[in-house]
């Protein structure tokens, strides 16, 4: 009430500031039983769709990948809920071989249906995207954190729809850029927006102008990746390395971490003093649930929480 009291413009920026707060928080309605909003939610991927196409490794946790010329439409995504000690983990495996993961209609299609259902999923903590096929690499919209497990190329396409996930891994042969000005069109998947606001605006556009292509090792150093490492014989070092990092946010709070990405992305495109007011929003978020009882109850007794995300 005291914003709407400030006089002139200043009240009004201060008005403003505030119900963009409270809008960015909505969106999450949190509390006992807390559900996303309709708009947020999305209908069960079939459970033969979840599992179908995978198999374990000999002698490892990873799955080995499968892939042949002749992969049926169904199967150009296959997703995974983990199981055991990697459970609220969720593997995205694009398996579109015989066209080195490009999008089609069936592909954008499955991943937007596969999107949806993963947001309304309370259980799910992290989502890895990565690839099926080796050596190719190729979502953004889901509240849990995201990692782009990048073993192989990432061009185009393939590097805007890691662009899209919150944090990327690469081996240091993968090779990734926006190479569509050789094409004489430009990044129609969000690589114009996404890039620049990853490396800053001056290399996003050198990289862009000259579809100049980068290793592992070379995303890294201009902040593209996050970490980059030595490719292994099964050719999956990026995908090892991102279970690695879902496996360190499992422990955390399902709703806590929901918040602080909701935070973090919306206060990125505010200047500072707004997005504080976005950050403080969020944060009362977090006060009413019963996770936070648990975090307290949990330090007090010295023992791991056990969050259920409510």
């Amino acid at each position: 009430m005291a914003a709407a009291a400030a006089p002139g413009a200043l009240g009004t920026l201060r008005v403003g500031r505030a119900r963009l707060a409270a809008a960015c928080c909505a969106r999450l309605r949190l509390g006992p039983g807390w559900r996303l909003p309709g708009s947020l939610r999305g209908p069960r991927v079939a459970p033969a769709m979840w599992a179908r196409g995978w198999a374990p490794a000999a002698g490892g946790s990873a799955p080995r990948r499968g892939y042949s010329s002749d992969v049926k439409p169904e199967d150009e995504l296959r997703v995974r809920y983990l199981e055991e000690e990697n459970r609220g983990i969720v593997v995205l495996g694009i398996n579109r071989a015989y066209a080195k993961n490009s999008f089609s209609k069936n592909l954008i299609k499955m991943l937007s249906k596969a999107v949806d259902a993963l947001k309304s999923d309370k259980k799910v903590r992290t989502i890895i995207v990565r690839s099926e096929v080796p050596g190719v690499f190729c979502a953004a919209n889901l509240p849990v954190p995201t990692i782009a497990a990048i073993d192989g190329l990432a061009l185009g396409g393939g590097l805007e729809l890691a662009l899209a996930c919150d944090i990327r891994v690469a081996a240091s042969s993968a090779k990734m850029g926006l190479v569509e000005t050789k094409l004489a069109i430009i990044p129609g998947g969000g690589g114009t927006q996404r890039l620049p606001r990853a490396i800053g605006v001056s290399l996003a556009k050198e990289l862009i102008f000259s579809a100049r292509v980068l290793d592992g090792q070379e995303a890294k150093a201009v902040g593209l990746v996050s970490h980059a490492l030595e490719q292994n014989p099964e050719g999956d070092a990026a995908y090892r390395k991102a279970l690695d990092l879902a496996r360190e946010f499992l422990p955390q709070g399902p709703v806590a971490m929901r918040v602080a990405k909701l935070a973090i992305n919306q206060g990125m495109e505010v200047d500072l003093v707004t997005g504080l007011a976005i950050e403080e929003a969020c944060y009362a978020q977090t006060i009413p649930t019963k996770d936070r009882l648990e975090g307290l109850l949990a330090f007090k007794e010295k023992r791991s929480p056990r969050y259920k995300g409510e």
